[in-house]
């Protein structure tokens, strides 16, 4: 009933910006949770930032004051604006959307995963 169609470049300098967008294809994306996690192997999968329709947003520490997370429900879309990327940044990242709590979600849909890369 939802798919998540993710978008973004794969390769930034230290210090550079990259903006990753995410496309909800459904009919129920307003009643959503919308964020972004990410995953390095052999680490657990970690959320980045989340934000939902009302506007409450919450980051892991690690990016607060870098990454921002944005949403334009006309469009069905939601942005994760990273600046400053430090290598640790180095992850896969996908796009969540879930309804319900965080620990018991009734729905819960994922993109595809981008590999986002922070090399010189």
């Amino acid at each position: 009933q939802v798919q998540l169609v993710e978008s973004g470049v794969g390769l930034v300098q230290p210090g550079g910006s990259l903006r990753l967008s995410c496309v909800a294809l459904g009919s129920i994306w307003r009643w959503y949770v919308m964020g972004w996690d990410r995953q390095v192997p052999g680490k657990q999968r970690e959320l980045v930032a989340q934000r939902t329709s009302g506007g409450i947003t919450d980051y892991v520490d690690s990016v607060k004051g870098r990454f921002t997370i944005s949403r334009d429900n006309t469009k069905n879309t939601v942005y994760l604006q990273m600046t400053s990327l430090k290598p640790e940044d180095t992850a896969v990242y996908y796009c969540n959307a879930y309804y319900g709590g965080s620990s018991s979600r009734i729905y819960d849909y994922w993109g595809q995963g981008t590999q986002v890369t922070v090399s010189s």
